[in-house]
């Protein structure tokens, strides 16, 4: 049976006048704006989405890129700790994680044209920084703000074509603004060696600033401004205690198995951002202006897919740790190897994200989540099943990092669509904030997973575990994913304060 849900509905177009919809409800109404026309005078959803798809491009590039300088990073810090050092990927990880739903909610309160030059500014600034580091610990420092602010650019970016794409295409523009963070992670492990090889670490900071100052002309020109939207800013104490729960969960399970689940720190991050983000959800419930739209979750469709993600984050992250090492410690690649070998995979995500923004209905994106979720569970399978048995990529390593690959690009556009199917306009960030944090929350369970199975016992016995991990909770983001096929109308989604 299918559902009945409507097609998701474009955003008014906040678009070419950069204001919110006339018809927007007052906080507390039960009633959902719809779209307004877009003047004609206003940018093309075209330039929105190069300007969105770009500040993603370098968003994630700069998750993973500082992966391939890790070597070259303990040689420049020969007295620096690994434990310490490697706080250089994890700050970056742990900042993103922590302020995506803040930011998500800033953004449709603040302006998400105002958020969006912010952050990029605010990006250049802390690239430039990292690259000029002259110690470990002020490069760690600059590579947490750099994640705080790539954490504002991606729902200022996807809320900005949310809101400027016409109904009819914004499956699509979901699509392609995917696939630029498939394209990052498709040449991400090449830009690196090459500009590593070129000059040194610091190169793969230095370019964002070219790059950024270049994103921020353009959107300064031609991103309309915003008057006020007339929206209360989110509880600051919410807002604080959200972003510390967030963060303190994410940097208990990236660090627990390093340095032992007992250690005092990580029980304190753990338990103590437990209680930090039961607090923010609490506050919540009855303030005016709350840290978390909670009531976006009333919503059964979005509810599934933040869920959905949550799950798919646990085996894509793992997956994504993972897959390059495999080749590294399994079959004895270089680094490049490796990079060039999960290429193909990057690549056929792009075009899984650009098939179902383009060729599979809205009402079918459910499908789209369950299939390439089993897609992406066969992948793991396939490695589980032949681990100890072959070196062969072109038998084995190739054809289940396509079967990866495409899952990949299939599940994170159709989750993003329906996440927003049903949200009014102006908190079209704000659901993308959360959308985000449970994927990243799934992420630090993924890799907080791999690396307790990486530790002790017999090698091989290691990739049997992981590939387990993925495969079955790639499986659970199938089941997720089947749940979002529902029937009956769709309730509406409260505007909140």
């Amino acid at each position: 049976m299918t559902s009945t849900r409507p097609e998701p509905g474009a955003p008014a177009p906040v678009a070419a006048s950069g204001s919110a919809p006339a018809s927007a409800a007052a906080p507390g109404s039960t009633s959902v704006p719809g779209p307004a026309p877009a003047p004609a005078s206003g940018p093309g959803g075209g330039q929105v989405l190069a300007l969105a798809s770009a500040v993603t491009f370098l968003a994630f590039l700069d998750a993973t890129v500082v992966n391939i300088a890790f070597p070259d990073l303990r040689r420049a810090f020969p007295e620096v700790s690994l434990a310490r050092l490697t706080w250089v990927v994890s700050a970056y990880a742990v900042l993103f994680a922590a302020l995506l739903a803040a930011a998500g909610r800033l953004a449709d309160t603040l302006g998400r044209r105002a958020l969006f030059l912010g952050s990029i500014l605010a990006f250049t600034l802390t690239s430039l920084a990292a690259s000029a580091a002259p110690t470990a610990e002020l490069l760690i420092l600059a590579r947490a703000l750099q994640g705080a602010a790539a954490a504002g650019m991606i729902p200022a970016a996807l809320g900005l074509v949310l809101a400027h794409t016409p109904p009819a295409r914004r499956a699509a523009a979901l699509g392609a603004w995917s696939a630029a963070g498939g394209l990052a992670a498709a040449v991400g492990p090449s830009i690196g060696g090459l500009l590593v090889e070129w000059w040194d670490w610091r190169a793969i900071f230095l370019i964002n600033v070219p790059l950024g100052l270049a994103v921020g002309w353009a959107a300064a020109r031609i991103l309309p401004k915003e008057p006020r939207t007339g929206r209360r800013l989110p509880d600051p104490v919410g807002t604080t205690a959200l972003a510390f729960g967030i963060g303190g969960v994410v940097a208990g399970l990236s660090q627990g198995t390093e340095w032992g689940w007992t250690d005092p720190t990580v029980l304190v991050l753990v338990i103590g951002g437990t209680l930090a983000g039961t607090l923010a959800l609490r506050r919540s419930r009855s303030h005016p202006a709350p840290a978390v739209d909670r009531d976006l979750w009333r919503d059964p469709l979005f509810a599934r897919a933040n869920i959905g993600a949550l799950l798919f984050g646990v085996a894509m992250y793992a997956w994504l740790l993972m897959g390059p090492s495999y080749l590294v410690e399994r079959w004895d690649y270089s680094v490049l190897q490796a990079g060039v070998g999960v290429t193909p995979g990057a690549v056929l995500a792009m075009a899984g994200s650009l098939f179902v923004g383009r060729r599979v209905p809205n009402r079918l994106h459910w499908a789209a989540v369950t299939v390439g979720s089993l897609l992406f569970a066969a992948n793991a399978l396939l490695l589980w099943g032949w681990v100890g048995e072959s070196t062969s990529y072109a038998r084995i390593f190739l054809p289940a990092a396509l079967l990866g690959g495409l899952g990949i690009g299939a599940v994170l556009t159709a989750l993003s669509t329906t996440a927003s199917a049903g949200l009014p306009p102006q908190r079209f960030a704000a659901g993308t904030g959360l959308l985000m944090t449970a994927r990243q929350l799934g992420g630090a369970l993924g890799v907080a997973g791999t690396a307790a199975l990486l530790t002790g016992g017999d090698p091989g016995e290691h990739w049997h575990g992981i590939f387990l991990l993925i495969a079955l909770s790639a499986l659970a983001a199938a089941v997720a994913g089947a749940s979002m096929r529902i029937s009956g109308p769709r309730k509406p989604t409260r505007p909140g304060g």
